[in-house]
């Protein structure tokens, strides 16, 4: 699957929800970059992360698990380089 249609197709949705979902975890468990920014960049490394595993051709066409952990693996790498920098 090529970017664009990767970024067109439902799987795509499925990455955004995970990531949002991790940044409302992270918003509660962590300071960050408070509540909306976290989440903020929950999406986009949750985006980040589906487009990476597109890439490396892992997630499964029609299979609703594997991008929601590609998802949440985006997310929380994005979530813990941000915390690590803003130190």
């Amino acid at each position: 699957m090529e970017y664009m249609e990767f970024l067109l197709s439902v799987d795509s949705l499925y990455c955004l929800i995970a990531g949002a979902i991790l940044g409302i975890v992270a918003g509660q468990l962590i300071k960050g970059l408070g509540m909306v920014g976290n989440i903020v960049v929950g999406i986009i490394g949750g985006l980040l992360g589906g487009v990476v595993f597109n890439a490396l051709d892992v997630l499964n066409v029609g299979d609703v698990a594997d991008p929601l952990i590609a998802g949440a693996i985006g997310a929380i790498v994005l979530l813990a380089i941000v915390g690590v920098v803003k130190r």
